[in-house]
């Protein structure tokens, strides 16, 4: 019953915004031409990178086709905060706009946090570490289970759970996989492995260029290796004393340790005279 209810909840949030562009140019909701300058990033937006080229691509686009769908923005004390659009924003920047088209909603800190999540999961604008941060911080807002987010946000179990196990792996790895030098598919068959094996799976990975299947047979052939414990010779320790004894009484200098007796010959005469002795 709790998903059902959450689910709900979130596909009314999802509404607003929907109803928003929808009654666009109508008195139910205020479409302003805002000064960039004003509008400030929503501070809960769960996307920390953005590729620069195709955000070019889409200042380009604006520059010359104008916006085509506003952003949707919150009205604050010292100007707006984005709600949704970050990316149009960003664009319109870096088109030298001064001011852009938004959509003024009423919305709560709690909303806006939700708001960010949703709208980017939505439009799978995060890269699978984001990804996972945003599932995470669903499962915390409305303390619901793997299975009440699937049913939640429309995704299966499954993903929500391979990819929140993404979080699970070494700073080195999440980097190399936010640098773009692995995929998301060759992050997840590598969790489980400790961080030095993490480390030499990433390297191969670069250098080799291994596709996922063969990072897969390379974790296999890992787990077949046996890992037998170095072998330790046992030390043994003798008792000399009679063999010292007789040394000592025909003269022959000699050394002993615990499992080891070292005899010392001044001359050929004196190997002579010893073998006389053993004979």
């Amino acid at each position: 019953m709790k998903s059902q209810k959450l689910g709900r909840g979130l596909d009314a949030l999802l509404g607003e915004i929907d109803e928003a562009y929808e009654n666009e140019g109508s008195q139910k909701d205020v479409v302003l031409e805002i000064p960039l300058k004003d509008i400030r990033p929503n501070p809960f937006q769960p996307r920390k990178t953005f590729d620069e080229t195709a955000l070019q691509e889409l200042a380009d686009s604006i520059k010359n086709d104008g916006l085509l769908q506003p952003i949707v923005v919150k009205e604050d004390i010292d100007g707006y905060i984005i709600i949704a659009g970050e990316r149009r924003y960003r664009a319109s920047k870096l088109a030298k706009l001064k001011e852009i088209r938004a959509i003024i909603l009423n919305s709560d800190e709690q909303k806006m946090r939700r708001f960010a999540l949703i709208e980017n999961i939505q439009r799978e604008e995060l890269n699978a570490i984001e990804l996972a941060e945003a599932y995470g911080e669903l499962i915390k807002i409305h303390d619901v289970t793997h299975d009440e987010l699937a049913v939640m946000i429309h995704k299966s179990r499954a993903h929500i759970t391979n990819t929140l196990r993404l979080l699970q792996l070494s700073p080195k790895t999440l980097k190399a996989l936010a640098d773009k030098k692995i995929t998301a598919g060759h992050a997840k068959v590598m969790v489980g492995l400790d961080d030095k094996e993490q480390q030499l799976v990433v390297n191969s990975i670069v250098g080799q260029k291994l596709s996922v299947r063969d990072v897969e047979m390379m974790i296999k052939n890992m787990k077949l290796e046996p890992t037998t414990a170095p072998k330790t010779t046992k030390k043994v320790s003798y008792d000399f004393t009679d063999l010292h004894d007789k040394l000592e009484s025909i003269g022959f200098k000699h050394k002993t340790s615990s499992n080891k007796l070292t005899i010392e010959f001044g001359s050929q005469e004196d190997i002579c005279e010893f073998l006389t002795h053993l004979s």
